[in-house]
């Protein structure tokens, strides 16, 4: 006897998804997720590191546009009410120090919330909070140093007299 007229054979077509492949995807789900999160959240370290290797950058530059422009810069690094930042200066024809004006690359720097920038030392000599270091037109600057600061980490930013920038750190304090 043969099929009765009308009805169909059992199929073994599926028309839904396993367990295992809803796993999987629930797993990789997981995994993007964490990793997104991980990129979102900033790290301490890495951000004093970013902000160091700028002001090594910017350094760099000043030092050497001062040569070139035969100008004396300086670099002033202060810590405020409004945090902290680095500006540079150029020294005018009557001595004063002004702002520098009309060079993206050395506009003022505001460093994030978590960062502190202080002047350490100029030619061998600690300086104070407030002390602005100069960059010489003729580029035979003296030794000086500055340090970056985090809750958790430190580093510094040295340049020798041929104006070479080192950056040391963040170490962990």
């Amino acid at each position: 006897m043969g099929p009765v007229a009308g009805t169909k054979p059992f199929a073994a077509t599926s028309s839904g998804f396993t367990l295992i492949e809803i796993l999987v995807v629930v797993a990789l789900l997981a995994i993007a997720g964490a990793v997104a999160s991980l990129a979102l959240v900033p790290d301490e370290r890495g951000v004093l590191e970013r902000e160091a290797r700028r002001f090594a950058g910017a350094l760099e530059y000043a030092a050497l546009r001062a040569q070139l422009r035969h100008e004396t810069l300086g670099v002033l690094a202060t810590t405020g009410d409004q945090g902290s930042q680095w500006r540079f200066l150029v020294r005018a024809a009557d001595g004063r120090w002004q702002p520098l004006t009309g060079d993206e690359a050395l506009d003022a720097h505001a460093l994030p919330p978590s960062v502190a920038v202080r002047p350490l030392a100029y030619a061998g000599r600690e300086l104070p909070a407030d002390a602005i270091v100069p960059l010489r037109a003729s580029g035979r600057n003296e030794p000086y140093a500055f340090a970056l600061r985090s809750a958790a980490f430190d580093a510094s930013v040295s340049a020798d007299p041929l104006n070479r920038v080192l950056i040391v750190g963040p170490q962990a304090r």
